[in-house]
């Protein structure tokens, strides 16, 4: 049970922080880092410093909410 707080404390963090980087954002989203890539690029959600590359989840998240599907 430990081991479930810990987790959930950690996707509690990241889903509060507004700029995560590629790996962060593949376990944020649940999808590989290839296409969590190519989806941030779409959106227009990167911004690089340097070497540091980091992903604005607010941007990515209204750019998915484009995609969603009406039932």
């Amino acid at each position: 049970m430990a081991e479930r707080k810990k987790y959930d404390y950690e996707d509690s963090r990241l889903k509060a922080q507004k700029f995560v980087r590629y790996k962060e954002g593949c376990k944020l989203y649940a999808m590989g880092m290839s296409k969590f890539q190519e989806i941030a690029k779409e959106a227009g959600a990167i911004y690089k410093i340097n070497q540091m590359v980091l992903v604005n989840t607010e941007i990515l998240d209204s750019y998915l909410e484009q995609f969603k599907v009406e039932e």
